[in-house]
């Protein structure tokens, strides 16, 4: 009997020998919003998928991290090097990046340097054709810097030769994306909004299952190469109408919005930051960008991959769904470099460390050390912790509003309110790192060992680090040094209670994933 199966050295993926061999697709941004749904569809599909990801431990709680037709490759788009392994050999390329979550002015001279040298190493090893997914808008003068920006990348890409197919997109309506997540703050906690005049211009929003769908179908399509195709949902409507869209999907009344002129897209952004858990560094080219007309010029990419596109109502009715039920997939919140952590050792640092033994396993307890954060709260005294949000919020910081992608799974990388996951051992410790405003850097630990005179009982060590930055630093410190024994010592004492009640109800199965130390 004969094996029909053989095996790619290169890729360390199986190959069907009763067919042509499939090359590879190299996805970039796969940590990202679109790029970490876009990969499974892939492999379901039959592509094998190489994906470039500066960190690799980002995916490891992706439920397709296994899949034998994968390979991850650990590299920045700006290292030429091995953008040139990770693109030799493939037969496309989606070009998924985008530096809008850089702070200030700089997302868009950072787009175009990554925009050359994705496309010059294009060239370099004979890839066949990029895939990118732009911004959908009117062509001509008046563009936002935002989709300015978009149209400049899609150039680029095309300079050196390559055929670049072109996807332009407005406003994807999926859990967990930028701009719903605006949509869905601004609808859920404002009854009355005075809002842009833009709330009168016409968008034709896309669910993000139609998104994919036509990412994944391109790539058998020979007439989408080389070609720019404007994709967008069933419906169009004016973003006053979404607005009331969003509110009956939320079973709230009807919003009473008023436009004025005087609203400029900077003061928009301000107010995008304060009451939605995006900064204004986010907000401000996404509202600048809701000035320009963003409807379909054409209906050339349903005919040529046709599919039943989702109304705006419905689109918004599953992103809820996907909300409800814990399973967002990917979350705007996740994507972006991860910080490096701050050099502990030399100069000073302040600790608040604390212990405290459980009479549970130590998988018990990392289960209730994992529910910090989002609706669940902080254990104690989640009032001073909301005041400190709001804090945060208005001088800038992701401040509480965040919340977390997922109340059960805690993952390497996720953003928990204003802490960022930078390290996590199941059943053994969690790392937070402080993404709030501070004149410092903070970090906040939870260490589980077992004891070995009596079992099952474990030590929980909860330990909070700050590095101040000067004197404003040591004085934060000190100021907030008095609600330490409310905030702390009320966290490790409910983390225990909850330990003790998870124990009771013989419910203490973990779904973190492994990762390593």
């Amino acid at each position: 009997m004969t094996d029909d199966k053989s095996f790619d050295s290169q890729d360390g993926m199986e190959k069907d020998t009763k067919t042509n061999r499939i090359e590879p697709v190299l996805v970039t941004g796969a940590t990202g919003y679109i790029g970490g749904r876009l990969v499974s569809r892939l492999l379901d599909t039959g592509y094998p998928v190489r994906c470039l990801v500066r960190e690799p431990r980002k995916l490891e709680s992706r439920v397709w991290i296994d899949h034998p037709q994968l390979k991850v490759i650990k590299g920045n788009a700006s290292d030429r090097e091995t953008l040139h392994t990770a693109a030799s050999g493939c037969s496309a390329a989606f070009y998924l990046i985008h530096s809008m979550i850089v702070a200030g002015k700089t997302y868009r001279e950072r787009d175009q340097e990554l925009a050359q040298i994705f496309a010059q190493t294009a060239k370099d090893v004979n890839l066949p054709r990029i895939i990118y997914l732009g911004g959908l808008g009117e062509t001509g003068d008046g563009l936002s810097r935002h989709l300015e920006s978009r149209r400049e990348v899609e150039t680029t890409l095309a300079s050196t030769g390559v055929p670049v197919t072109v996807l332009r997109a407005a406003m994807i309506i999926g859990s967990g994306s930028a701009s719903f997540e605006i949509l869905r703050y601004l609808v859920e906690r404002l009854p009355v909004m005075v809002t842009p005049k833009w709330v009168s211009t016409d968008s034709q929003p896309i669910a993000i299952t139609n998104v994919l769908h036509y990412l994944v179908t391109c790539l058998d399509e020979p007439n989408t190469i080389g070609r720019t195709l404007d994709i967008g949902g069933a419906e169009v409507m004016t973003y006053r109408e979404i607005m009331q869209e969003m509110a009956r999907a939320l079973g709230v009344r009807r919003r009473l919005i008023m436009p004025v002129p005087v609203l400029t897209p900077r003061l928009s952004s301000l107010w995008i930051h304060l009451v939605t858990p995006l900064s204004q560094h986010i907000a401000r080219p996404l509202a600048e960008g809701l000035k320009n007309r963003v409807v379909c010029r054409n209906n050339d990419a349903h005919q040529l991959m046709p599919q039943r596109l989702l109304g705006i109502r419905e689109a918004i009715e599953e992103a809820l769904t996907a909300r409800q039920t814990d399973n967002v997939e990917t979350i705007w919140s996740d994507a972006g470099p991860m910080p490096g952590d701050p050099d502990w050792a030399g100069g000073r640092v302040f600790v608040d460390r604390r212990e405290v033994e459980i009479d549970t396993s130590p998988s018990t307890v990392f289960r209730a050390v994992c529910k910090i954060g989002g609706g669940h709260g902080y254990y104690a005294a989640d009032w001073l912790w909301r005041i400190r949000g709001w804090m945060d919020r208005l001088v800038g910081g992701p401040g509480l509003r965040r919340g977390r992608r997922n109340s059960q799974v805690v993952t390497y990388g996720q953003a928990l309110d204003f802490w960022r996951v930078t390290g996590i051992e199941a059943d053994r410790s969690l790392q937070l790192r402080a993404e709030m405003k501070l004149p410092g850097e903070a970090q906040l630990s939870f260490v589980i060992e077992p004891c070995e005179s009596k079992s099952p009982r474990c030590r929980l060590i909860q330990t909070a680090r700050f590095k101040p930055r000067g004197l404003l630093g040591m004085a934060y410190w000190y100021a907030v040094l008095p609600l330490h024994r409310i905030v702390f010592s009320g966290m490790i004492k409910g983390i225990r209670r909850t330990a003790h009640t998870i124990q009771a109800k013989g419910n203490h199965k973990v779904r973190v994933p492994q990762t390593p130390a």
